[in-house]
């Protein structure tokens, strides 16, 4: 899953498990992306560590933040 090893920041290495499994399909549009507790969880990351990764998706436009709502994965065009 992550390597805390690689050169590669840890938020890019989450944040790209989670680009795989929206393009295959796992996480569907307009439906919620998994919390930063799950994130944690998951990973064994920080909470600083799940934002940074979740911004990145922001970012790479494949995510969007509902004020008092949550973060979606975003409709791919």
């Amino acid at each position: 899953m992550v390597n805390p090893l690689s050169p590669t920041p840890l938020y890019v290495q989450v944040a790209d498990v989670l680009t795989g499994r929206i393009e295959r399909g796992e996480l569907m549009p307009l439906h919620p992306l998994p919390s930063e507790k799950h994130l944690q969880q998951e990973f064994g990351i920080s909470r600083g560590t799940a934002r940074a990764a979740v911004r990145l998706l922001r970012e790479r436009g494949l995510a969007m933040t509902v004020p008092q709502r949550g973060t979606y994965v975003a409709e791919q065009s």
